[in-house]
């Protein structure tokens, strides 16, 4: 089974390194109570890798905290987490933006938000609050607070993770916005492989009918799924695509699905009317 990876983000000085390596203890150590049912554990302990930013760009001597910079940075994270052999994979580093955050692709999201400003003006500019998270903690109590996270993560190590390998349905939309509607398509694909991929086309701005951003799309398609099937699918930002061409023999299938009046007649349009968007 491929690494549960744990982002742990926040301000510069919140605490995160200091949460980091208490949760990396706690982990070690407390995977012995859960170990006989725990068939995902490679031992009688699980095996955690900690990466710390500082740590990582000293060893790629990357020093770059320009934007461009920071998003090499949560790539160079994410890489590092897929080639870990680790049951789990923790890097503490800030993630200021919601870009960052997605490219670490984390299983678990810990906000370390104890502090309102850090000492660094420019990231304290630049930095946007998440809207999703798994934990959010608001005290320096870092023993404290890697018990009670760890020991969720350990009882529920074995949710639904999204799997690239996996055959996978692709459901491709503009999604302006998501709405109960795209959820049942979502609902209805789900059955077929267990998984879904879902593109957004970044078309915001095409014209008056696309008036949202891919991240607040993303934000919202979230927002409605992950109470309920977190981990069972993934959203990939991709051109705005208008036309789908694929060779003989290359092993895809095409189907329309076919909803009752009550989800057909939902409709994006009168929703953005409502909205006074149109």
């Amino acid at each position: 089974m491929a690494a549960q990876r744990i982002l742990i983000m926040g301000l510069p000085g919140a605490g995160k390194t200091f949460f980091a390596a208490a949760l990396t203890q706690y982990l070690e150590t407390a995977s012995d109570f859960y170990h006989a049912q725990a068939e995902s554990l490679t031992g009688s302990r699980a095996t955690v890798e900690w990466f710390n930013a500082d740590d990582v760009r000293r060893r790629f001597d990357d020093w770059d905290f320009t934007a461009e910079g920071r998003i090499r940075q949560s790539q160079r994270m994410r890489e590092l987490a897929d080639r870990s052999g680790a049951d789990f994979v923790i890097a503490d580093f800030v993630a200021p933006l919601a870009e960052m955050r997605d490219n670490f692709h984390a299983d678990w999201t810990v906000w370390i938000d104890t502090i309102d400003a850090g000492r660094y003006e420019d990231t304290n500019r630049m930095f946007v609050p998440p809207d999703l998270y798994d934990f959010r903690i608001t005290e320096q109590r870092a023993e404290h607070w890697a018990e009670f996270v760890g020991e969720h993560i350990l009882e529920n190590r074995a949710r639904p993770r999204f799997d690239g390998k996996r055959e996978t349905v692709q459901m491709l939309g503009r999604w302006q916005p998501w709405h109960a509607g795209h959820r049942a398509l979502f609902e209805r694909l789900l059955q077929r492989t267990g998984q879904v991929c879902i593109m957004i086309r970044d078309c915001e701005g095409w014209n008056q009918s696309n008036p949202f951003g891919w991240s607040a799309v993303k934000d919202a398609i979230r927002r409605d799924l992950d109470p309920l099937y977190q981990g069972q699918y993934d959203i990939v930002v991709v051109p705005n695509i208008t036309h789908i061409g694929y060779g003989r023999g290359v092993g895809y299938t095409m189907a329309e699905e076919h909803f009752d009046e009550a989800i057909t007649s939902i409709s994006g349009t009168k929703i953005r009317k409502a909205m006074g968007l149109e």
